[in-house]
């Protein structure tokens, strides 16, 4: 059979007007797919880019007979985009470094649970760093995910899982193009990651063949392959992508663009240098590296010297870094009792690092960027002592400053930064920032006082009531004059009331075990984490952190009432319990706590609910199960359900009788029991018939949750 359908789509620009549409008649048959072709125009249209997300979308409407059956909404936006072997990468006719960050997919508290809110949260925080390009490590992420990258203006690229020609690795491959192949976010499609095949005949046959599944879904962006190797064999893989992807090769970018100076290129993982936000002395034994960018994995560089090599080769596109954020796990160079990388310019929580500050400094140029590190809180002892001080300026010289007095102005390196060691002195240290002898750049820090209360400060104002919107408070101490105390370490217990719950705590320490669910956490170097989700419905929700010696914070959140999503209600289906052992039959009634022998394997045989067993001049049989019960079974107790139960029975419950059913007549019986201690359950039934009678369970026997 065959169906006939219309198919319009039209195109929407951002502020919601129809420009163009089309419609077509098709025909499908059942159970089969069909592909119609329409092609719409548009003049001048707005560009999208990291800077303007300027966004469209294509409504695409099926009706049948007239009438509507089906309808979706794709984003899209327009731009242009290449790869240039000698000029590196170009966005909508502007040549730009691709300035990326690698990033695993979990956070502080909620790890690879991210609510969708919480994504918008680590990819603004990446663009305030100057971020415009995003790594996923290494896999596809969620649609959701893509979406915010198309809103926010990150670019991507989008990485297969696994490498593998197989049709079923080929059908994911399909998958992940199909999916965002309408995400102007993208591209670059990116087919593995490391893989050992990198630099054999093999793997360029396999890297050739996803290369040709990849362009015959979308011939409008380049496929890349990130290698870690095999470079200069004969047969490797960079001679089947469009674009070469270097993880941590700075010494052959030049050797490979002379060799190969057709194939544009980038650095598709870089960096893995190591530091501890808030540390600014490197301890080994206590697994803690400085913030001044001096130590990387043996395999990588310091972010300064990832980016100088970037930032003076025209031809190398851009970089990825190792990493945006910190990650559970992978804590190399140590183990345990380190739990978390060392790798990120931010840490778990998303609070900056050394490194954050840095790159803002190398990458942003439509702002004035100037900070100091470190803190200057520092111990009696310290006094007179030389303190490392780190300015980071995107301006053409810095001028440093302790207590009014001037200590000296320094010209910027841009890839370095600079570097004084100045005798400690409690008080005032700043920073002025010139460009063409004017100040244009301020920033300070002081000796504050001791802790005197606690601060929360909420990432949003509100939250919106349809029961997963999230968002992260910060959790700090400050002096009494309301400066933030950077040494401080208290622990931290937290209250809420209202509609809203407490998913996660993290204060991005890598060697903490304190737990991430819960309502307590530690300051580690004055900052905690708290990540809060609003119920379904609306009204306020009240946040209070508390701990000795210091005042109270509370601060209260609006959770606003919205449509909630689409959803079914949540089922509790009964627990079945289907399979069965059947006795021997007894002429004498049976002791039912009766145990059977781990050997036994005939006087108890299998049977299923449906049968029925005929007693001859016996009168009794006992039928047995073992379950396992749900846990609200175990705090709530239930009912057990049986249907259409044949003769007289008993129905016993780990040695407990639970009911008897006098009648000999087919019925059902239903019958309660108390909450249950332990994980498992023993449920018999006897049964007793007249010779020649037939017993047992013709229905299903279903256990359910009582009704609270």
């Amino acid at each position: 059979m065959t169906a006939n359908a219309e198919v319009e789509v039209s195109l929407w620009s951002p502020n919601n007007q129809q420009i163009a549409t089309q419609t077509t008649r098709t025909s499908i048959q059942t159970l089969r797919q069909t592909k119609v072709q329409l092609s719409l125009s548009t003049t001048a249209p707005m560009l999208w880019s990291p800077e303007k997300p300027t966004l469209y979308k294509v409504r695409t409407i099926i009706r049948q007979n007239g009438v509507k059956t089906d309808e979706v909404e794709t984003r899209c936006g327009f731009r242009t985009f290449r790869f240039d072997p000698q000029t590196g990468f170009w966005l909508n006719g502007k040549n730009i470094k691709i300035k990326g960050t690698c990033n695993h997919q979990d956070h502080a508290g909620v790890g690879v649970a991210v609510p969708d809110a919480l994504w918008e949260f680590r990819l603004r925080k990446l663009k305030e760093m100057g971020v415009n390009a995003y790594r996923p490590a290494h896999n596809p992420m969620s649609k959701e995910f893509m979406a915010a990258c198309d809103s926010i203006g990150i670019l991507v690229m989008d990485e297969n899982r696994l490498f593998n020609t197989s049709p079923e690795y080929i059908r994911q491959l399909e998958w992940l193009v199909r999916r965002d192949r309408n995400c102007p976010s993208v591209i670059l499609w990116s087919v593995f990651n490391e893989e050992p095949m990198q630099g054999t005949e093999n793997g360029y046959e396999m890297v050739r063949r996803m290369y040709e599944v990849v362009k015959e879904l979308d011939a409008t962006r380049p496929v890349t392959a990130a290698m870690n190797g095999g470079f200069f064999a004969h047969h490797n893989v960079s001679q089947a992508v469009d674009v070469g992807g270097f993880n941590y090769q700075i010494k052959s970018y030049d050797r490979f663009h002379q060799e190969n100076p057709q194939l544009p290129l980038t650095s598709s993982e870089d960096g893995s240098a190591f530091m501890v936000r808030g540390e600014y002395v490197t301890d080994s034994a206590r697994h803690i590296f400085d913030s001044y960018d001096t130590a990387s994995a043996k395999w990588g560089a310091t972010h300064r010297q990832a980016w100088k090599a970037i930032a003076e080769r025209p031809w190398m596109a851009g970089c990825f870094y190792w990493t945006g954020f910190d990650y559970h796990g992978e804590p190399t160079p140590f183990q345990w009792p380190s739990v978390s990388s060392f790798f990120g310019a931010m840490d778990l929580c998303g609070f900056p690092k050394m490194a954050y500050h840095l790159h803002r400094a190398q990458w942003i140029e439509h702002e004035p960027v100037l900070e100091l590190i470190p803190h200057w809180n520092w111990p009696a002892d310290s006094i007179g002592k030389p303190i490392k001080v780190m300015a980071l300026s995107n301006a053409d010289s810095v001028r440093l400053i302790l207590n009014g007095k001037i200590l000296s102005t320094q010209a910027v390196d841009f890839y370095e930064m600079n570097t004084w060691f100045v005798p400690y002195r409690p008080g005032k240290l700043e920073a002025i920032g010139f460009k063409r002898g004017e100040a244009v750049s301020h920033t300070q820090i002081e000796t504050t006082g001791k802790p005197v209360r606690l601060r929360l400060t909420p990432y949003r104002s509100q939250l919106a009531g349809n029961g997963q919107d999230a968002m992260p408070i910060t959790i700090e101490a400050i002096d009494a004059k309301g400066r933030h105390v950077p040494t401080a370490n208290h622990p931290i217990e937290l209250s809420l009331t209202g509609p809203a719950t407490i998913i996660g705590l993290g204060n991005g320490n890598p060697n903490s075990h304190e737990p991430e669910k819960g309502n307590k956490r530690k300051l580690f170097n004055g900052l905690a984490q708290v990540i809060i989700q609003g119920k379904e419905g609306f009204g306020e929700t009240v946040l209070q952190a508390t701990t000795p010696g210091l005042e109270t914070a509370t601060i209260t959140i609006p959770i606003q009432q919205v449509p909630l999503i689409p959803s079914v209600p949540v089922e509790n289906p009964p627990l079945v319990l289907s399979k069965w052992q059947v006795s021997s039959p007894f002429i004498n009634k049976p002791d039912i706590n009766i145990v059977i022998d781990d050997n036994d394997m005939n006087s108890w045989q299998p049977a299923t609910t449906g049968n029925v067993t005929t007693l001859e001049s016996v009168h009794y049989v006992i039928w047995r199960t073992t379950f396992t019960p749900r846990k609200k079974h175990q705090t709530n107790g239930g009912s057990i359900l049986l249907k259409k139960v044949m003769g007289k029975a008993e129905i016993w419950l780990n040695g407990h009788l639970l009911g008897v059913k006098e009648k000999a007549k087919t019925e059902d019986i239903q019958v309660q029991f108390p909450p249950i201690t332990g994980n498992k359950c023993e449920l018999k039934i006897l049964f007793t018939g007249q010779p020649q009678s037939s017993v047992g369970l013709k229905g299903n026997v279903t256990i359910h949750l009582p009704e609270l």
